[in-house]
């Protein structure tokens, strides 16, 4: 890829992993899922350097992830909160929390529970036109010259 970037690339999985592919990234949001919004908890809860931190919430915010909010004028302090496109990241995020219990899972590892019916969640990707579960169909690709 040219100058290691995804952009001119047409597929949308490559201008995902663009915008949020790094681990920092990913569990900053998975953090802000579970209600964090603050520099100092995401840098306490990720034991993350404060320089790489600000880098990747600058980087989350630039790509519509993460929106600041003053939350003090004195001092000023700023909170990081979720846009509906970072909200919408919550399924890839338990997709790859799965596939990581399945692959990777030794040991004991953190369970997902519904809050309201108290039952754990089992996440699957299912297409919504034919209902079929990902991954059991084979699939084909059309890249935006071939349409």
């Amino acid at each position: 890829m040219k100058n290691n970037t995804f952009i001119d690339e047409p597929c949308p999985i490559a201008h995902t992993v663009e915008r949020i592919g790094d681990a920092w990234s990913l569990l900053i949001l998975r953090d802000a899922h579970a209600g964090l919004t603050r520099f100092d908890q995401f840098r306490k809860s990720l034991g993350i350097a404060p320089t790489i931190l600000t880098r990747r919430l600058t980087a989350l915010t630039e790509h519509g992830l993460l929106e600041k909010r003053l939350y003090s004028e004195r001092p000023p302090r700023e909170e990081y909160l979720l846009t509906a496109a970072g909200q919408e990241l919550l399924p890839v995020l338990f997709m790859l929390g799965e596939w990581g219990r399945k692959h990777c899972g030794e040991g004991h590892l953190t369970r997902f529970f519904d809050a309201e019916t108290g039952t754990e969640i089992k996440v699957v990707a299912i297409d919504e036109v034919t209902g079929a579960k990902i991954g059991t169909r084979p699939i084909k690709t059309l890249r935006p010259n071939e349409q």
